[in-house]
């Protein structure tokens, strides 16, 4: 029996899988408590078939009094009444009790269970206290009734008897034997779970196969597949619950699905039944027995079977703590259930589905509200907006259909349709009786009246809308509001409407929405027209004129509303301002002449062209372009075409969007448009300084917000327009446009310099202006003033120095006029004098470079100026002329007096620099021209480049000598090179003899020609020679007659070999040859060749034993290459005796590193001057380099040059620091010979070196 009165099934989670018991009904009843507490505290692992994951549940169980009627009869697929385990109860010790009673007892039980095929089953055995006692003579050992018990009923599954030991004792041994108890009882029954549930499964399964075979019923299936769901449910797995009812929709959708493709199914017919209920969704109530009854008996219509599968979804949601999926799953459903009556074709009574509908989101609403706090429900809005919006739009149709939205009220038709709405409402349900704001309630107080209606609606409506906003969707409250808005309007009140309508216009707008923005600014336009704004609903109308989305008499109808008030006669100093974006577009602006450039009194002419977009031709009286005037301090003086005067593009093409709405092309906000800006000198026209500005900063800087939109052609609200004061205007009167294209053309002004800016258009049509308040891209020409600008370039480059070169002279002329008789003045130079020509012609051309005529220049040339008349010249036109001229290649070391130009500016002789960009030397040369604009005299500069490079060497043999001189070719050209000579200046005695055997050289480009020249003297050489090169030379195949002369002056110092350096290897005692690795001595022989000169002293003013004047020599062995190895002392001092054919010799110990032919090692001779001599700074001897191709001097002395050591050339350096100099304390110091001064013997010879003797043995076996 059960220990409780059994309760009504209220919700199926309160069903618990059912237990039957046998036996001592007493004895169990007193075990009840503890045994239903304990079974569900501890959870267990229920594995399950087909890979499912694991899962633990706690079982719980509803303990019956067994009985056969319990037990399933065949065919029987229930699962909430099937017994999932039997249990046998006995507390018997007695042998002949258990004899008599017990045992037939449980083998009428356990036959009863085999008959019905029930293999789930225990016995359990309880030993008390109280029993022994009672039965102390027949008593056994409890281990002998339980051996029988599993001997007579369980053979083969012993585990089957289990003994529970003082259930009511509370000691270690009695909780023991619960726990094993327990754990006995929830491992039977998950194994029967696993069991039955797998075999009901697996029937459930079978039937859904069947589906395709005829007869086969969904609402069959569907109670079957429920019943799973409810076990699901009673065991808690809410999670597998749902998916059994997500599996029944699935399949029932498809199935409708199939229906709409033309694939029938037999059972499909009962829902295609007419709807005759539209009650709504029932949610509070877990299972809606009702409509469970029709969907098993197979009566249930469509919105039947989708409103209790619905609910049932809804509470395993709520179970498992998901609220807000039930909004989506309810709104997911809502539009599907529309959807499927259309395709099943089933009939519904015009206004039902809205009812339900209506009803249904209200309900799922009200369910949220009972399982969540409010502040959860503002938190999650966004969940549930989406419902208030439904049910919004639902009501509003059904106002729509009882004729409670229209002015007049309902009719006897609407109200006889709401009778019949609201009778297939049917009866309030019994769980909504008492609610004052039930769904059912406030569907029939809003069908009841106009005012009731309107309240509900607008309650519904500003509530969505607000949830919209709060979550950031503001298309859809925008929606929301314009949907309020057709309400508004159908009601006769327009300026509410209005608002709504603006609104959704800037989300159309924003997204580009073409034909809803059409459609809103039509119903914007009736609120307009309807609220006597004159002003908009014009902007409005010229909107609709020019939108292509509209018939063409549509679009007449609105433009002829525009010319209607155009016409009419008024105050005429108050006309309509609208914007010009309605009705014409500015697509191209182009300037003649095209550089939007004139000069001051020219021609500029604008030519516009404009789109009109409105439907016929329409005349307009003016057009007018507003011009700001910008006066030009900065360049327009003294500035030269072409590098200084801003460029302008000569024509700007303006980008529309075609279509009436779309994404605002300045929505991100306008480009940059920057522009130079420079800082030049007044003085000299020389940059100071050069800066960036932005010329559309009021464009840039603006702030835009929902009341300004940036583009006028698609803006909600027109904003406020006005031209500008005080600015100068272009205009054209009476012009007709016609639809498309039209071209106008304006003559600008252009009297005064500077820049001109076109900033507004305006277009008057009657009392009416179009105005475009600012011309985007930047529209702007310049008007300049310039002074007379002269400039000089060559035709060819580069300009090479020792040639004629044509040049071409450049006057533009700028403001002024030249008159015949004006002449330019050239100052006359030497260096680059100006070559008469027999004919001279000028050439003038007008600003465009068009040709207007050519004249001959007469010149005059005398000692100091070349006088050029120029023909007369209009203003602001080109005078080119050609001039050749010749640059003299400078000499060298000639230094002129300075001259005085004619301006009595002292000229200074141009000198030579290296040129970064070329090889050649270049030489500036500057003009000073006197011009009659001006009273000061213009300097121009030309650049030349010295063809060649020239560089002289002093080569000696012995004490002869040799002057070499090196022609360097450095420029593009090829030249012939003649008449060769070196002259000396100074000593007539000395002899020059040529050992050049040409007249004429090729001097081809980037090569060289040497020249060789022996010095030949009498009695004693000069110390100092003052040579001079010069040439003839031509560019190649030129006649006699182009040879140009060509001079190089230079001068070569201590010319007089003075010692001469001789040595000697030899080879180790005993030895032929020297030995690689074996010790050699150097000997070093250093010889005068010369007695003093006048002016040459000893340094240290001694004399040695014989009254000789001795010097001090500094010797250094090293050898660079790494050929020897020197070995003991490298270098030090000798005392040299002052006289001719003195001799001192020096022995150095040497070692060669390899074997050969080994050149000598590198034997340096310097001065030593002690701390007493004076310091003498030498000067540079003019680029003399020892080079001697014959017998060179040693060239570490050369790469001594170049070291620390030796600072520059000529400089004499102290052995000693830097310091100690600076400090004023007399050092020793070291200075090189002049070249030619020493001649070193030893520089190309050689040394036979032997390889080391190789004493190894080697033994070679051949076989």
């Amino acid at each position: 029996m059960e220990c409780q009165e059994e309760k009504p099934i209220i919700y199926t989670m309160e069903n618990k899988p059912i237990v039957t018991c046998a036996g001592d009904q007493g004895l169990f009843t007193s075990l009840y408590t503890s045994l239903a507490q304990q079974l569900p505290r501890e959870p267990m692992e229920w594995r399950r078939t087909y890979g499912r994951a694991p899962k633990m549940i706690h079982l719980e169980a509803n303990f019956v009094q067994f009985k056969e009627e319990l037990l399933p009869k065949e065919g029987n697929k229930a699962l909430l009444t099937f017994p999932f385990l039997h249990i046998y109860w006995t507390d018997c010790c007695d042998t002949e009790a258990y004899k008599s009673s017990v045992k037939e007892d449980m083998m009428r039980w356990q036959n009863s269970l085999r008959n019905h095929g029930s293999a789930d089953w225990v016995i359990i055995v309880v030993e008390t206290n109280d029993t022994k006692k009672k039965n102390k003579t027949n008593i056994l050992p409890r281990s002998s009734i339980v051996d029988k018990i599993r001997g007579d009923f369980c053979n083969k599954q012993s585990d089957r008897c289990v003994v529970l030991s003082d259930p009511l004792r509370d000691s270690s041994r009695s909780q023991e034997s619960w726990n094993s108890l327990l754990l006995k009882l929830r491992t039977l029954l998950l194994m029967s779970f696993t069991k039955n549930l797998g075999r009901f499964e697996d029937d459930m399964r079978t039937l859904r196969e069947k589906r395709t075979q005829p007869g086969w019923s969904f609402c069959e299936y569907f109670m079957v597949q429920e019943e799973l769901a409810f076990v699901f449910e009673m065991l808690q797995q809410f999670e597998d619950a749902l998916v059994q009812y997500d599996e029944l929709d699935a399949l029932f959708t498809q199935y409708v699905l199939n229906f709409g493709a033309g694939d029938t199914a037999n059972w499909l017919g009962s829902f295609c039944a007419p709807v005759r209920n539209w009650s709504g969704l029932l949610l509070r109530r877990p299972i809606d027995m009702e409509k469970r009854d029709g969907i098993q008996r197979g009566e249930a219509s469509l919105l039947d079977l989708r409103s209790y599968l619905f609910s049932r979804q809804c509470t395993l949601l709520i179970f498992l703590q998901r609220p807000w999926e039930v909004t989506q799953r309810a709104l997911e459903l809502l539009h599907n259930c529309v959807q499927e009556l259309r395709l099943l074709e089933v009939r519904v009574v015009e206004g039902a589905l809205d009812c339900w509908v209506f009803l249904s989101c209200l309900e799922v609403l009200h369910r949220i509200d009972g399982c969540c706090d409010p502040a959860q429900l503002a938190a999650n809005c966004s969940h549930t907006v989406g419902l208030w919006a439904y049910a919004t739009d639902k009501l509003k149709s059904l106002g729509e259909l009882c004729g409670l939205v229209s002015k007049n009220g309902p009719t006897s038709e609407d109200l006889n349709r709401t009778v019949d709405l609201l009778a297939g409402l049917g009866d309030e349900r019994p769980e909504t009786v008492n609610s004052l704001q039930s769904p059912y309630k406030k569907l029939k107080e809003a069908l009841s009246s106009v005012e009731a209606f309107e309240r509900h609606y607008l309650e519904l409506s500003h509530a969505a809308m607000e949830m919209y906003r709060a979550i950031g969707r503001m298309r859809s409250a925008r929606l929301v509001g314009k949907s309020l808005a057709e309400f508004y309007m159908r009601k006769g009140d327009p300026e509410p409407a209005e608002k709504f309508l603006q609104e959704g216009l800037k989300s159309y707008v924003s997204e580009g929405w073409s034909l809803p923005v059409t459609h809103t600014r039509k119903q914007i336009a009736e609120c307009q027209k309807l609220l006597g704004r004159t002003d908009d609903y014009l902007q409005t109308s010229a909107l609709l004129a020019g939108d292509v989305n509209l018939t063409t008499e549509e679009r007449t109808h609105f433009c002829q509303e525009i010319l209607t008030f155009a016409g009419k006669s008024g105050d005429k100093s108050k006309k309509v301002a609208l914007s010009m974006g309605v009705f014409t577009q500015l697509t191209r602006l182009q300037f003649h002449p095209a550089t939007a450039s004139v000069h001051s009194g020219a021609t500029l002419q604008v030519e516009l062209t404009l789109r009109c977009l409105m439907p016929v031709s329409v005349r307009i009286q003016e057009l007018a372009a507003i011009i700001h005037f910008d006066v030009d301090h900065g360049g327009t003086l003294g500035r030269s075409k072409g590098a200084q005067k801003q460029k302008h593009p000569g024509t700007l093409m303006f980008n529309h969007s075609k279509s009436s709405a779309g994404p605002p092309s300045l929505a991100s906000g306008p480009s940059l448009e920057l522009d130079e800006i420079q800082d030049r000198s007044p003085s000299d026209n020389s940059l100071n300084s050069v800066g960036v500005i932005c010329k559309n900063t009021h464009l840039i800087m603006r702030h835009h917000d929902s009341n300004s939109p940036p583009e006028t052609t698609n803006c909600v609200s027109p904003p406020t327009l006005g031209i500008k004061e005080g600015g100068q205007m272009l205009k054209v009167q009476d012009v007709m446009l016609e639809p498309g294209n039209n071209s106008i053309t304006f003559t600008a002004p252009s009297g005064q310099p500077g820049n001109y800016t076109l900033r507004q258009l305006c277009v008057t049509v009657g009392e009416v202006q179009f105005i475009l308040p600012h011309i985007y891209p930047s529209v702007r020409y310049e008007v300049y003033s310039q002074e007379p600008q002269l400039t000089v370039e060559p035709l060819s480059e580069p300009l090479l120095a020792g040639l004629p070169q044509m040049v071409k002279f450049s006057l533009l002329t700028g403001h002024y006029a030249v008159k015949k008789g004006d002449a330019l003045q050239l100052s006359n130079t030497d260096t680059m004098p100006i070559l008469p020509s027999t004919s001279c012609s000028a050439r003038i051309s007008s600003p465009t470079a068009d040709l207007v005529g050519e004249s001959i220049l007469f010149i005059q040339s005398s000692e100091k100026v070349t006088s050029i008349s120029l023909p007369a010249t209009p203003p602001y036109h080109t005078l080119e002329f050609q001039l050749e001229v010749l640059c003299i290649i400078p000499s060298g070391s000639e230094r002129a007096g300075s001259e005085r130009l004619t301006n009595g500016e002292v000229r200074h002789r141009p000198r030579s620099y290296s040129h970064p960009d070329t090889p050649m030397t270049a030489i500036d040369q500057r003009m000073s021209i006197d011009c009659p604009w001006s009273i000061y005299s213009t300097l121009l500069s030309l650049t030349f480049y010295i063809p060649f490079k020239t560089k002289h060497s002093l080569l000696s043999a012995g004490n002869r000598k040799y002057i070499q001189v090196c022609v360097q070719n450095v420029s593009e050209m090829n030249f012939m090179l003649a008449d060769v000579k070196l002259t000396e200046k100074q000593h007539t005695s000395l002899e020059l003899q040529s050992l050049n055997t040409k007249t004429q050289q090729l001097l081809c480009s980037k090569h060289s020609v040497f020249c060789l020249w022996e010095v030949r003297w009498k009695d004693d050489l000069p110390s100092c020679l003052q040579c001079v090169f010069s040439a003839s030379f031509s560019p190649l195949n030129q006649d006699v007659s182009a040879f140009k002369p060509f001079h190089y002056q230079f001068q070569l110092e201590r010319v007089t070999t003075l010692y001469s350096v001789r040595a000697e290897i030899l080879p180790p005692v005993g030895e032929q040859h020297c030995r690689c690795g074996q010790l050699s001595e150097l000997e070093v022989c250093i010889t005068r060749l010369t007695e003093p000169a006048e002016g040459e002293l000893a340094e240290d003013n001694k004399t040695d034993t014989e009254g000789l004047k001795t010097t001090k020599l500094m010797y250094e062995v090293a050898d660079s290459s790494s050929n020897w190895a020197v070995c003991g002392k490298s270098s030090g001092m000798v005392s040299m005796p002052m006289a001719a054919n003195a001799i001192h010799k020096v022995r150095i110990e040497v070692m060669p590193l390899f074997a050969g032919h080994l050149p000598f090692p590198k034997i340096n001779v310097l001065k030593y001057l002690p701390h007493t001599a004076p310091v003498a700074i030498q000067s540079d001897p003019d680029s003399c380099v020892e080079n001697d191709s014959l017998s060179l001097l040693d060239k570490t002395l050369d790469d001594q040059g170049d070291t620390a050591s030796i600072r520059s050339r000529g400089s004499i350096h102290s052995v000693g620091s830097g310091d100690q100099q600076q400090k004023g304390v007399a050092m020793p110091r070291l200075e090189p010979f002049s070249p030619g001064q020493v001649f070193n013997h030893i520089h190309a010879q050689q040394v036979l070196v032997l390889p080391t003797i190789d004493d190894h043995i080697m033994e070679v076996n051949a076989t």
